[in-house]
C-alpha cells in the first residue's frame, strides 16, 4: 500500500539493530580499500560482504506467503496508528487531524454535469463533490488541492448525462465530526447527494474490490415501433451530404406516445437481452481504441425486462442489467441494438454473430438520459474476515438509504428523465437519425447477414452527421477518441 506524506511530517525511522549494525559495517565506501590490504584480503572482505545478503532460499513456499501477509499486515497497522495520531502543527498549517479510510455512498443526477471523473475543463461530479469536502472539512487544506491526496477512487464510472442512485467513492476522509454528512451536503448541489460513509479497511479501493455493478435504463416503448416509411424514402433519395434528420410532427409524436408494445414484440425484447446473460465478447459494444480480443470479455449476471408502465401518458419499460465490469458505452450499445433489432426484424441470431465477429462493426449507442447505475456491489469485501480484526463490521452496503435513495431517486432522476424526454423528444430524435442514415447499420436486417461493407476499420470510419435541425441527439458512430476502460 502506498501513501504520500511531506517529508517533515515524517517520524525518523527506528531501524533494528541488526539492521544499524549492518549499516556501520558497510558505510566505508565500496571502492575505498586499506593501503596495506592485499588482493587476497580485498577478495575476502567482499566475499564476507556478500555472505551478509538476506536469502529466502531455504524457505518454503508457505513460509514466503506467510512472510509477506505479516509484512503487509503491519505495515496497514503502522499506516493506521500514525494516522490516528494527530500530527504537531507547522508555523504555516493548521492542526493535523486524523484521517479515515472510508466509502462514502452518494448518488446523483447527472443530467448538468459532464460525467463524473473529474475534468479540469468541465463541470464534473468528482469536482463538485471534492470541493464540497474540503469546505465541509473532510478533507484538509493542505490536500485540498489535489484529490490525489486523499487517495480518491470511484466505484464506476458514468458518462456525461449518466445518474446514479448508488454510487461509491473510497478516499482518506476527517470524519471525527458527527456532523460531517450534513455539512458535505450542505456544500452541495440539490442534485448530489450523500446518503452516508463506512470505515474500510486500510486497503479498501472503491473499484478494484466492487464485485459488480447493477445499472438499470429506462426506455419509452414507442422506440420499437415500425420504421418510419418517410425516414426511409428520404434515406433512399437524398444524397447523403444534403440529407438532414427531420423533426417529428406535434400530432405524430402525440401518436408515438400513445403506443402500447405488443405482448410479442415484448417476448422479443426479453429474449433479446437475455442473450447478453453469460461471458461473452463485447468487443463490438465499446469504443476502439484500446479493445483488444484480450480484454473485451465481460460476465453479465443477468438483464432483466420489466412489465410495461405507464408515465404521463407514454409507456415505458426498465431494463436492469448486473455485470462484473462494464466497458465505456457498452451498456448504452447494447440496449442501442436491441432497439434497432425489434424495429427492422433482425433475428436474434444476429447477436450470437457479434459477439463471435472478430472484425468490428459499428454497434449503435442509444441516448445516455435514460441510463443510471443503480448501485456497486461489494460482497466479496463484506465478508473479508480482516474486516473482523480490525474492528470494522459494518458492510459496505445502501439498505440503511433504501428509503431517502428511492425518494431521491424519484424526484431528481426519474422526473427529470421523462420531463426530458416530453420536452426534447430525445429518443425520437435518436431513432429518425438511425433511419435516415442507414448505412451505419447495414448489418441489422432481417437476414441478419454482416456484409463487408458494414465491417469497421479503425480510423478510416466515416463521420456521421447525428445533430438534426432542432438539436435533437442522434445515434452516434463507435468510433470515439477514447478508451475503451472498466466501469
Amino acid at each position: 500500500m502506498s501513501e504520500t506524506i511531506k517529508q517533515e511530517d515524517q517520524a525518523p525511522v527506528q531501524l533494528p539493530v541488526s539492521i544499524e549494525q549492518d549499516i556501520a559495517v558497510d558505510s566505508t565506501p565500496a571502492d575505498t580499500v586499506p593501503t596495506d590490504a592485499t588482493p587476497t584480503d580485498v577478495k575476502a572482505g567482499e566475499a564476507g560482504r556478500g555472505s551478509k545478503k538476506r536469502s529466502n532460499r531455504g524457505q518454503t513456499c508457505r513460509e514466503r506467503r506467510e512472510f509477506a501477509t505479516n509484512k503487509r499486515r503491519a505495515r496497514q497497522q503502522e499506516d493506521h496508528e500514525r494516522e490516528s495520531t494527530p500530527r504537531e502543527k507547522s508555523e504555516n498549517s493548521e492542526p493535523r487531524k486524523p484521517k479515515r479510510r472510508v466509502a462514502l455512498l452518494l448518488g446523483f443526477c447527472g443530467t448538468e454535469f459532464q460525467g463524473m471523473q473529474v475534468n479540469p475543463n468541465a463541470r464534473t461530479i468528482e469536482g463538485d463533490l471534492f470541493t464540497a469536502l474540503c469546505e465541509a472539512g473532510a478533507v484538509s487544506a493542505d490536500n485540498a488541492t489535489n484529490q490525489q491526496k486523499v487517495q480518491l477512487q470511484r466505484a464506476a464510472r458514468t458518462d456525461k448525462g449518466v445518474h446514479a442512485a448508488g454510487q461509491v467513492v473510497s478516499l482518506k476522509m476527517i470524519v471525527e465530526d458527527p456532523d460531517i454528512v450534513e455539512k458535505v451536503n450542505a456544500q452541495l448541489p440539490d442534485q448530489i447527494r450523500v446518503w452516508g460513509f463506512v470505515r474500510v479497511v486500510q486497503s479498501f479501493n472503491a473499484k478494484t474490490m466492487c464485485d459488480s455493478r447493477v445499472y438499470e435504463y429506462l426506455l419509452p416503448t414507442y422506440v420499437l415501433m415500425e420504421p418510419s416509411q418517410s425516414n426511409l424514402l428520404l434515406a433512399q433519395t437524398v444524397p447523403f451530404e444534403e440529407r438532414q434528420i427531420p423533426e417529428t410532427k406535434a400530432e405524430d409524436m402525440k401518436a408515438k406516445r400513445e403506443y402500447r408494445v405488443s405482448a410479442e414484440k415484448l417476448q422479443f425484447v426479453r429474449d433479446a437481452f437475455a442473450k447478453y446473460k453469460g461471458t461473452h465478447d463485447f468487443r463490438n459494444f465499446t469504443v476502439t481504441r484500446g479493445c483488444t480480443e484480450t480484454n473485451s470479455k465481460r460476465h453479465m449476471h443477468w438483464f432483466n425486462v420489466s412489465d410495461p408502465m405507464i408515465i404521463d401518458g407514454s409507456e415505458w419499460l426498465s431494463l436492469k442489467v448486473k455485470g462484473q465490469s462494464f466497458m465505456l458505452h457498452q451498456i448504452r450499445k447494447m440496449v442501442g441494438l436491441v432497439i434497432l433489432m425489434t424495429r427492422s426484424g433482425a433475428p436474434l441470431e444476429l447477436m450470437d454473430a457479434l459477439f463471435e465477429k472478430e472484425s468490428r462493426v459499428n454497434v449503435p449507442k442509444a441516448p445516455s438520459l435514460g441510463l443510471l447505475l443503480e448501485s456497486p456491489v461489494f460482497d466479496g469485501y463484506n465478508s473479508r474476515a480482516d474486516k473482523q480484526v480490525q474492528g470494522l463490521t459494518n458492510p459496505v452496503t445502501f439498505e440503511p438509504y433504501q428509503k431517502t435513495m428511492d425518494e431521491f431517486k424519484q424526484r431528481f432522476i426519474y422526473d427529470a428523465i421523462i420531463r426530458t424526454e416530453m420536452t426534447e423528444s430525445i429518443f425520437d430524435g435518436w431513432v429518425n437519425s438511425a433511419e435516415v442514415f442507414p448505412e451505419q447499420y447495414t448489418y441489422i436486417n432481417k437476414e441478419g447477414v454482416i456484409p463487408e461493407s458494414a465491417i469497421v476499420v479503425p480510423g478510416s470510419g466515416r463521420r456521421f452527421p447525428f445533430k438534426s435541425a432542432a438539436g435533437n441527439q442522434g445515434a452516434e458512430s463507435s468510433e470515439d477518441e477514447l478508451d475503451s476502460k472498466d466501469n
